[in-house]
């Protein structure tokens, strides 16, 4: 679940003519690989997410975000220019090192065209500018990003089949049916690498996750934001949850999907998804005070969650308009190590538009 904000705006400014008819989110529809690895630029938003936990030859944790997105403009359909801006991209990058203390971040934005930015069909093949994730033939994604402050070169390889999330892909994000979004997941990604700072290429290896979601419609009109996390299991299984939020905090919509070890998926819902928080943190920059640690219910599986960092506040108002949270996340159960994985946090800073 991903954030594209300014871009909506622009839709519904009414700022351009005869925008083009999107294709909706409808239940039933099978996804369809390898073609869904790509793009889908019949639909309003989508967007490619990668995260993970990476580890440097000295032993130390790191955390990485790198996340694309697509956004179908409101542009004259009929307007045959070039420079008609029919498709946007934007890219945004972080990394997590608690020897900092604080996230560091970079973020990009371009019309697609021209060879600098696209999204292609048929497989996931992303591009803006120096940043890249393409997926090969064989599976493998490799992505590059030149930050400001670091850059990655980063190899993530498949273990696992894709996960399914919803029903058969179709997940619902609200009470109305086309409040949904076609969202798969590749969990325990083995990842292998180098990171950059300072000019000086470290190599890592760890494990990621990564989401591709599409969507036209997808937020209720009650809903202000969301929390969400997507986890590797210490066991080889994979945990996703999320609960849409109303401005009082409490939850609109809930869902969660467990996969053990040996692919058997188990789904929870409504009141069976619980995000409690645990201890909050208040960014010095926005003064938005995030839930970072947080007591997670799945059914009867109860999954306590500790972040990496405090400070992992992602400020992207230069891009998507939004600030988020956004970090590498620690879970244990009955007090023991469980797993690690990525905590997104939504609308503490400001009402979320998608």
């Amino acid at each position: 679940m991903r954030i594209v904000w300014l871009l909506c705006w622009l839709w519904a400014s009414g700022a351009f003519a005869a925008a083009p008819v999107l294709t909706q989110v409808v239940p039933g529809q099978r996804l369809n690989f390898p073609a869904d690895f790509g793009a889908h630029p019949d639909y309003r938003t989508e967007w490619w997410y990668a995260t993970g936990w990476l580890t440097t030859p000295d032993n130390k944790p790191l955390g990485f975000q790198v996340t694309f997105f697509r956004v179908t403009t409101a542009s004259d359909s009929a307007n045959t220019s070039h420079f008609a801006p029919r498709q946007l991209i934007i890219a945004h990058a972080a990394l997590s090192d608690p020897a900092l203390g604080h996230l560091q971040h970079d973020q990009k934005s371009a019309r697609a065209g021209f060879g600098l930015a696209y999204a292609n069909v048929g497989n996931t093949d992303v591009k803006l500018d120096r940043w890249t994730l393409k997926r090969g033939a064989d599976g493998v994604y490799q992505t590059r990003i030149r930050g400001r402050e670091f850059s990655f070169d980063l190899r993530l390889t498949p273990s696992q089949p894709p996960m399914l999330q919803g029903d058969h892909g179709y997940s619902r994000k609200g009470p109305e049916p086309g409040q949904a979004s076609y969202y798969y997941s590749e969990p325990q990604l083995r990842v292998s690498g180098t990171v950059t700072r300072n000019g000086k290429p470290v190599t890592v290896s760890g494990s990621a996750w990564l989401d591709h979601e599409w969507s036209t419609r997808y937020m209720d009109a009650r809903a202000v934001g969301w929390d969400w996390v997507g986890a590797n299991l210490a066991d080889g299984g994979a945990l996703m949850a999320f609960q849409m939020r109303r401005a009082d905090g409490s939850p609109l919509w809930a869902h969660a999907s467990l996969r053990d070890a040996h692919g058997k998926t188990t789904e929870f819902d409504g009141a069976a998804v619980q995000f409690k928080p645990r201890r909050y943190w208040r960014s010095p920059r926005t003064g938005a005070r995030y839930p970072v640690a947080m007591e997670l219910r799945t059914g009867s599986l109860v999954w306590r969650l500790m972040p990496l960092q405090d400070d992992q506040e992602l400020d992207s108002r230069l891009s998507t308009g939004a600030v988020y949270w956004e970090g590498a996340t620690t879970l244990t159960r009955d007090g023991q190590p469980a797993g690690r994985g990525y905590l997104e946090l939504t609308g503490y800073a400001g009402a979320m538009k998608l």
